[in-house]
């Protein structure tokens, strides 16, 4: 998540919305990550990131055990963080426990495990990895909406989701938006960090070929005349040297009991091509309305000069896979067990909350139709604006 109580995504920080900002690098805040870092036992290595929100940092990394990518999602190390992730977990627990076949269009909590680092002790999840939010696909129209035929069929696999949710689990997602519902694949394929054709970065590998290269140099400084076991000596050593020349920070890791043990995605090793999770963006979750407005033209010619001329845009826009899944399950809660009356991002807030009255699944409806509104013409439905006698929230 990605947004404050109120889910405002505008409010000004102290610094932009690609990055999170150093200053919840603390106690209780994020876990610093470096490239190259290991999770659970090194069963998780990054490889790059993916996004932010205000209570995590997501990453994308390699399961070496199952050789494939997943997004690896740190949760903040304060205990009211901890707790969230925890009914998170038991949320998405639920949503793939009832979903074996994978067809009910709804993100995969792939596994999850505690890490401890100098900050604290941190609440990892791995999701599958997936790809670029509707967000982009706006962007990619250039905020002059999508044809809707498409806007048909991206509304049909959100209302399997939601119908799974709602009449199968009693699950309300309460953020529903653009930014929370992921297509399995990118828009623009060569921007996929997957694809990039770059080498995985695999911290063991690395260290063996140091430890290769510094043995081989002290081998032949000694022109060969070395015994078996001197060589082996050598070996030992460069080995050392390459753990040192990596650096990687010691960090324990726990297992959760087995009460709320890690679930694991059994049909996942045959899919190959499957991308990502929660919260995952591609970019902060964090949706900047000056955009809208047209006040940051500049900025918005830089997008558009990154994906590419209009032609082009146009061209991956028609060819896009259009299947995706309902994704951040950490705002969520059941019909018969709600944490706070303070749900939904300010521009898919349904008028039951609006005025402080129950809500029930039929929030996530009115959120659905404000995206199939914006799908369509590139707008938001509703831009509430704070006024004399009201704030925002009273729009």
């Amino acid at each position: 998540m990605a947004e404050d109580k109120n889910g405002d995504r505008s409010e000004v920080s102290d610094y932009s919305s690609e990055d999170e900002g150093t200053e919840d690098y603390r106690r209780g805040g994020y876990h610093a990550v470096r490239i190259g870092d290991t999770f659970k036992n090194g069963c998780y290595v990054v490889q790059t990131k993916l996004g932010w929100g205000h209570f995590s940092t997501v990453w994308l990394a390699w399961d070496t055990q199952r050789s494939r990518y997943v997004a690896l999602k740190i949760q903040k190390s304060a205990q009211h963080y901890t707790e969230a992730a925890m009914d998170e977990i038991k949320i998405l627990k639920q949503i793939a426990e009832g979903d074996p076949d994978d067809k009910k269009c709804v993100v995969k909590l792939l596994d999850h495990f505690k890490h401890s680092g100098p900050n604290g002790q941190h609440m990892c999840m791995v999701f599958e990895y997936l790809g670029d939010n509707l967000l982009t696909l706006i962007k990619y129209s250039d905020y002059s909406g999508i044809p809707l035929h498409m806007v048909k069929d991206i509304s049909r696999h959100i209302l399997v989701g939601l119908d799974y949710l709602h009449r199968e689990l009693s699950i309300i997602h309460t953020d529903l938006k653009p930014e929370n519902v992921l297509l399995l694949s990118m828009v623009d394929p060569s921007r996929d960090p997957t694809k990039s054709g770059a080498s995985l970065v695999l911290p063991t590998r690395k260290d063996k070929v140091v430890a290769e290269s510094v043995a081989s140099k002290e081998i032949r400084s000694s022109n060969g005349d070395l015994t078996r076991n001197q060589k082996k000596k050598i070996r030992k050593r460069a080995k050392k040297a390459a753990q040192g020349c990596v650096g990687r920070e010691a960090s324990e890791e726990n297992e959760i009991d087995s009460k709320t043990g890690g679930t694991e995605d059994t049909n996942a090793d045959a899919k190959s091509n499957e991308v990502c999770g929660d919260e995952q963006a591609n970019s902060s979750e964090v949706k900047d309305d000056a955009k809208r407005d047209g006040i940051n033209n500049g900025n918005q010619g830089k997008e558009r000069h990154r994906r590419g001329s209009r032609a082009t845009r146009k061209k991956l826009l028609a060819e896009v896979d259009l299947r995706c899944k309902l994704v951040d399950f950490g705002n969520a809660c059941w019909t018969y067990k709600q944490f706070t009356n303070d749900i939904q991002t300010r521009q898919y807030r349904c008028p039951e909350v609006i005025l402080g009255s129950k809500y029930s699944t039929s929030a996530d409806l009115w959120s659905f139709a404000c995206i199939c509104f914006e799908l369509a013409t590139g707008d938001v439905l509703f831009d509430p604006h704070s006024g004399e006698n009201y704030d925002r929230d009273e729009w």
